[in-house]
């Protein structure tokens, strides 16, 4: 069963929080009542009981988020908040304009409300000083977040996401890739062949991306349609792709930990320099894996970052 926490992000956009398991035993101070517009999970607001919220992170185990990258859900992250829920609380954000959250066409798609959103999460849900997962696009607003408010923030998880800038022919590629989806799709077992098998940037037969997409799509009248606009989508790219983000990196004080999977987009030697520029930084990589780490090899990926959950129990 899923739970799901609504709060409030930058410019009062509403965002949906999940937790995907059950939390320790001493963190469970949330009344939830039942969501009719998703069966089988369950909604609240972001306050404990009175109204106060609840703090998580300010001793012992912290509490963690995880973001999702550019397209993603939250449920994305279900396996690992799941294996999290054993020790930590573990919540799962939909980003503005992702999964369950708001798309309002007219909202702010820039870095500043991603990181204000956070923020303010963080501080609804009582989470903080927490650990923040991201993967890719939530990844960078982890650490841009962690350099603005280290107080929120006692550790960090980078998963296979480039400092450097991308520059404005990747906007030009991305923007061309969208418009070669055969959207709609007939079936969600179209959606898995396609992007695991027939998209033109699949190199090999790829099942753990085809069920990636497979999980950001919606039934529609006339087939199966992405949840999110991806006008939205490279609207949100624009705001990092023509710039690097190692000024930033570099201002983030909290243990960090870089991961990326063999065959991702992130490089080894840009990978070790991020963790040569960041004060507290570490490095691990996922054999086997590509850019959808945490997807491709659930195992590895837990293997890979619970040393570092673990030497974070004491405190930062």
């Amino acid at each position: 069963m899923a739970r799901r926490i609504d709060v409030t992000g930058a410019g009062g956009v509403r965002l949906a929080a999940w937790e995907f398991g059950d939390p320790p035993k001493s963190s469970r101070t949330h009344e939830t009542t039942p969501d009719a517009t998703a069966p089988g999970d369950t909604a609240a607001d972001g306050t404990g009981p009175g109204g106060a919220a609840p703090s998580y992170g300010a001793g012992g185990l912290p509490g963690v988020l995880l973001l999702h990258g550019l397209m993603g859900r939250a449920s994305h992250w279900a396996p690992t908040a799941r294996w999290l829920s054993a020790r930590h609380r573990a919540v799962a954000l939909d980003q503005r304009g992702h999964g369950r959250s708001d798309k309002p066409p007219r909202a702010a798609y820039t870095r500043e409300a991603y990181v204000e959103d956070v923020e303010s999460a963080l501080e609804q849900l009582g989470l903080g000083p927490a650990v923040l997962i991201g993967h890719a696009m939530g990844a960078l607003t982890a650490w841009q977040l962690a350099a603005k408010r280290p107080d929120l923030v006692r550790g960090l998880i980078i998963c296979d996401m480039r400092a450097s800038a991308l520059g404005g022919a990747s906007q030009h590629t991305w923007t061309e890739w969208f418009r070669a989806w055969p959207v709609p799709f007939a079936t969600l077992a179209d959606v898995r062949k396609w992007f695991g098998e027939d998209d033109p940037w699949v190199e090999r037969p790829n099942p753990a991306r085809g069920e990636f997409y497979a999980e950001v799509m919606a039934e529609s009248p006339d087939g199966w349609r992405p949840v999110f606009e991806p006008a939205q989508m490279l609207r949100s790219r624009e705001t990092w792709v023509h710039d690097a983000h190692w000024e930033e990196l570099a201002q983030v004080r909290c243990p960090t930990l870089v991961v990326r999977g063999l065959d991702g987009e992130l490089g080894r030697a840009e990978a070790q320099e991020m963790v040569r520029v960041l004060p507290r930084g570490q490095y691990a990589e996922v054999a086997d894996a590509g850019h959808l780490v945490h997807y491709d090899q659930p195992e590895a990926w837990r293997a890979a970052i619970e040393p570092f959950l673990d030497s974070l129990r004491e405190g930062p």
